[in-house]
């Protein structure tokens, strides 16, 4: 006796549409709305441009995406702890300054010049470090607002690098400082690149594989939570905006040797460029969210869309529109992926 199994019907277009949103939606609550703008940016600037997909573009969009990679990492871990750091850019100012300046001064009184390079990038690292530090105990022991501390420390750090330099940039560096982490390679890899690559893992290991990744998005997450479980919730905001501090201080190190000259206007734009990257890559506003992977792929898109259009010729006012609009539109999916996480989507 043969027993009949009736047959599958044939999924329909509405079934099968009906199972794409959700998977769509899947991956938006999971890592935000960057896959999708990844996606359209690399399609429109593809067919705008032929230049866009060569190889040499490619590896042009790495090597000038790593300075905001390096600020970026720095902005998450603010944003992990639900503020954010608006001194960033005067940290990268001030670093590229103070760095120039001592290693002009020691070049030009007949100092080695790795010890130039060496004093050099200390004081750089010491300055951005402090700047970090100050605003780590104003917010963590003084309980400003990310937003007022930040901002005020941003305007005064600006000033400290016009007052030091007087507009001028610095010269007189040793040309060995920028043929090494401007334009030097290991193995085919450009350094710069290279000492992003590290630290970005090491970023990945402190999130993911360390307690301090952990009390980083607790606090976040919910503060007094975090205080109630043992989590000294002071000293994890102040060691967020030392980190971010430090790695927007590598950065400017990186820009100064890259340029040859110590600038007080480097960086003017690369606050509202990491939060974007951030934001866009699934970092949520509110704290308690971020993923080191998706923050790399942020602060890469923002860098091919700052690529795209300068390829089609996009003019530098019209690129700070679309930046802003960037930010707003991440802004808004951050909103909307809170609500529908908040909802048990």
């Amino acid at each position: 006796m043969s027993i009949d199994v009736p047959e599958r019907a044939p999924e329909t277009g509405q079934a099968r549409g009906h199972r794409l949103r959700a998977w769509l939606l899947k991956v938006f609550l999971r890592v935000g709305v960057l896959p999708f703008l990844l996606v359209i940016a690399v399609v429109v600037f593809s067919v705008l441009s032929d230049q866009f997909l060569t190889a040499q573009n490619l590896i042009n969009l790495i090597r000038q995406s790593v300075y905001l990679i390096l600020v970026s990492m720095g902005q998450m871990l603010a944003l992990a702890t639900g503020g954010f750091d608006l001194s960033v850019g005067t940290i990268v100012a001030l670093t590229s300054v103070v760095s120039a300046s001592v290693m002009s001064t020691m070049g030009a009184d007949g100092g080695s010049a790795a010890w130039a390079v060496l004093l050099g990038c200390g004081a750089g690292l010491a300055a951005g470090s402090t700047v970090g530090l100050v605003n780590g105990l104003g917010i963590a022991l003084g309980s400003v607002s990310p937003f007022i501390m930040t901002l005020g420390v941003q305007s005064i750090g600006l000033g400290v690098a016009l007052a030091l330099t007087g507009g001028v940039p610095v010269s007189g560096i040793p040309s060995a400082f920028g043929d090494l982490f401007g334009f030097g390679t290991l193995l085919g890899m450009p350094i710069p690149v290279i000492v992003t690559a590290v630290i970005v893992v090491a970023m990945y290991v402190l999130m993911t594989r360390t307690a301090t990744g952990t009390h980083l998005l607790a606090v976040g997450g919910n503060a007094k939570a975090a205080a109630l479980s043992g989590i000294s919730t002071r000293r994890t905001l102040l060691l967020a905006y030392v980190l971010c501090s430090l790695l927007a201080a590598v950065s400017g190190l990186l820009l100064t040797a890259r340029v040859n000259s110590g600038e007080a206007n480097l960086g003017g734009t690369i606050a509202l460029e990491s939060i974007a990257a951030c934001v866009i890559a699934g970092v949520s506003l509110r704290g308690g969210i971020a993923r080191v992977e998706s923050v790399v792929l942020g602060a890469i898109f923002i860098g091919l869309v700052q690529n795209g259009m300068n390829l089609t010729n996009v003019g530098s006012y019209m690129q700070m529109v679309v930046l802003g609009m960037l930010l707003i539109l991440a802004v808004v999916a951050d909103s909307l992926r809170h609500q529908l996480i908040s909802q048990g989507r």
